[in-house]
């Protein structure tokens, strides 16, 4: 069935994959070494949706759901993505829902959405009339929304492995486009609107009047915020992060300046075979995301030695491929390397500092295991932080037993968090005022 899969999608002309050893392999032989194939996750999903491949006319309830693609920006390909199945499908869309869904749940659910793709100018949209207009109001709408969509061809499927966005399933270029109508969400509606509103501030009264960040994200990405002539729309996986990053700049400017939390506190959370533990120190503020990928997962595909002596590999000797970006109280100015995923996980940490009053320091240590075989977007960041810092946290009163407890939920040791850490081994390294005024007492007043 898997050989078959492969010939058929390179029959159609589908991108299937760029690495050669899946060609031989097809699915079937595990060559790359992971416990399951993606792609086969992808096939039987592929196989229930199979239907909606086969016509060039597809009607169904769209979530809401709209895609805004990248690629030769400033002329991308736009469109709704649209089941063929009527009802409640808002969970299609909405990864805040999510937690607790397995990898399979997640990939069926965005497979069956399937993508029309109508090209534009991002930056002069206006003159596309009514398929413009109706792609925002369907981000706009506030529940799933009857669409019928007619495309030039059959839709096909497109394998996407990108750790930015949520999967999504086949695609084609639309002929014809049209939909039902529905109620907006007020907050979005309101920003639609307001015309000479910025579309930062915007962002920021939606999410503080209740909004979904998801939601935000797709008005965002559709030119529907901001001062009328700087309207553009932005590409979905540029949206997800601009959001995340300007909720999170927002709450700095308060946290930041917040008095430290008492102690240090540990929490952790497991979620699609990925394990997290986040270290709030009671410093000033500073953030710092971890991530250990070990082999045969999504970004760390190959099966390669680890040198003599590295802590930093798995029971066969495997080399675990570990990333990390960091900041300190006057924040970052570069792009994080590790991408949306930084900016949503600040995002979510902050989140529990502003409703505390506090702030802190704040290492997020994320050990991705081999279950977690393909990414599903930036919101499994989000969503397992967030979820992560909802639990009772472990509290202690030095960095070095908070590390210890680290070390009995990750299978990384300690030293080499350490080392790959650059808020851990400030700490360690660096003097404070406390460490002078311990030493002081101590000449005065003797050991007691």
């Amino acid at each position: 069935m898997g050989a078959a899969f492969f010939e058929e999608m390179q029959k159609e002309g589908g991108t299937v994959v760029k690495s050669g050893l899946c060609v031989v392999c097809k699915g079937a032989h595990l060559l790359c070494g992971k416990p399951r194939c993606p792609l086969m996750i992808k096939f039987y999903s592929r196989q229930r949706s199979k239907p909606l491949t086969d016509m060039r006319d597809l009607a169904g309830s769209s979530p809401p759901a709209v895609f805004v693609g990248r690629y030769g920006y400033p002329k991308v390909d736009i469109g709704p993505l649209v089941p063929g199945e009527f009802g409640d499908t808002s969970i299609m869309d909405t990864p805040e829902r999510w937690m607790g869904k397995s990898i399979d749940e997640v990939v069926d659910m965005r497979y069956r959405l399937v993508r029309g793709k109508y090209t534009i100018d991002a930056k002069d949209f206006r003159r596309y009339g009514k398929i413009v207009g109706d792609i925002q109001e369907l981000a706009l709408t506030e529940r799933p929304v009857d669409v019928e969509a007619s495309f030039r061809e059959r839709p096909r499927g497109r394998i996407v492995l990108d750790d930015e966005v949520q999967p999504f399933g086949p695609s084609a270029r639309m002929e014809g486009f049209r939909k039902s109508n529905g109620k907006w969400e007020r907050n979005l509606e309101k920003n639609f609107y307001d015309t000479d509103l910025n579309a930062t501030k915007a962002v920021l009264e939606a999410y503080n009047s209740g909004t979904l960040i998801s939601e935000i994200q797709k008005a965002f990405s559709v030119g529907t915020m901001g001062i009328e002539k700087n309207r553009r729309f932005v590409p979905t996986r540029w949206s997800i992060t601009a959001v995340d990053d300007i909720i999170g700049k927002d709450y700095l400017k308060r946290t930041r300046f917040y008095p430290t939390i008492d102690d240090f506190r540990v929490y952790r959370w497991e979620q699609l075979d990925n394990r997290w533990c986040i270290v709030m120190m009671p410093t000033t503020w500073r953030f710092e995301l971890i991530e250990a990928w070990y082999p045969d997962t999504a970004w760390n595909p190959a099966v390669s030695a680890a040198p003599a002596g590295d802590c930093a590999s798995d029971h066969m000797g495997r080399k675990i491929e570990i990333i990390h970006d960091s900041e300190f109280f006057g924040s970052r100015w570069e792009y994080a390397h590790i991408g949306g995923c930084y900016y949503a996980s600040r995002m979510a940490v902050n989140e529990l500092l502003e409703r505390e009053g506090r702030t802190a320091g704040a290492v997020i240590c994320r050990e991705a295991h081999p279950g977690y075989v393909m990414p599903v977007g930036v919101w499994n960041v989000r969503e397992n932080v967030r979820e992560a810092l909802r639990q009772v946290p472990l509290h202690f009163d030095t960095l070095d037993k908070a590390l210890d407890y680290v070390c009995t939920i990750m299978d990384i040791p300690k030293r080499t968090w350490i080392r790959n850490s650059d808020v851990f081994t400030d700490f360690l390294r660096q003097r404070r005022i406390e460490d002078y005024y311990g030493a002081h007492a101590t000449e005065i007043y003797g050991e007691r």
